[in-house]
C-alpha cells in the first residue's frame, strides 16, 4: 500500500528523536505501507498546494493523511482563505482513502506566547480546526480530533521536544494511537 502524509511540521515529526517515531511511520510501520511523507516545517496550505500535492499524481496513494494549517493560523491567514486552500487539497486527494487530522492543541506549550498568548492560540486553533472538520464532512473523509490526546499527558517526560513548540516522541507515539482506529477502518 502506498502511503502519502500531507501537511507540516508536526506530519513530518519536527521535535521526535528519528523519523520513525513520526506518527505517519508509526502508522506506515503498521499497515505495512510504503511512506512518502514530503511535509515540511513551517509549511501552508498554499505551500502544501505548491510543492507535496503534485505527488498525488507521482505515487497515486491508497491512502492519504492530511495534517495541515498552524501555519496558516500564525501567519496571520483568514479562516476563509483557508478554507479555499483546503477545499482544493481535498478535492485533489479525493480518489485515495483519506483521513484528516486536526490541528493539535498546542496553547499550552511555551512557545504559544509568540503567538499571541495561550487564549489566542486555543481559540484560533478551535477556529481552523471547525472549517477542516466541516471540509472533511462535507467529503465523507474520517476526521481525527487531536485535541484530547495532545493535552493528555502534559508535563509528562519527552511530552513536548526541546524547542517547546513540537511534540516530544510520547506524544506522536500517542496520536498515533488515537489516528490509527480511522485509518485501519478507512482502509
Amino acid at each position: 500500500m502506498r502511503y502519502l502524509a500531507l501537511g507540516d511540521s508536526y506530519t513530518i515529526g519536527t521535535g521526535a528523536s528519528d523519523e520513525s517515531r513520526a506518527w505517519p511511520s508509526i502508522i506506515a510501520a503498521r499497515l505495512g505501507a510504503e511512506l512518502t511523507n514530503p511535509a515540511v516545517n513551517g509549511y501552508t496550505t498554499e505551500d502544501l498546494i505548491r510543492d507535496e500535492l503534485p505527488l498525488v499524481l507521482k505515487f497515486k496513494p491508497e491512502l492519504v493523511t492530511v495534517l495541515i494549517g498552524v501555519n496558516d493560523l500564525v501567519q496571520g491567514r483568514t479562516s476563509d482563505a483557508y478554507r479555499r486552500s483546503l477545499r482544493t487539497i481535498y478535492d485533489e486527494v479525493a480518489g485515495a482513502c483519506v483521513v484528516a487530522v486536526s490541528i493539535p492543541a498546542w496553547s499550552y506549550v511555551p512557545a504559544a506566547a509568540d503567538f499571541g498568548g495561550a487564549e489566542q492560540v486555543e481559540r484560533m486553533t478551535g477556529v481552523f480546526n471547525g472549517v477542516a472538520g466541516e471540509e472533511a464532512a462535507a467529503r465523507g473523509f474520517p476526521w481525527v480530533d487531536l485535541g484530547p490526546v495532545s493535552t493528555s499527558r502534559i508535563g509528562s517526560e519527552g511530552w513536548i521536544a526541546s524547542d517547546q513548540l513540537h511534540p516530544g516522541d510520547a506524544q506522536y507515539a500517542a496520536w498515533a494511537e488515537v489516528i490509527w482506529p480511522a485509518i485501519r477502518d478507512a482502509v
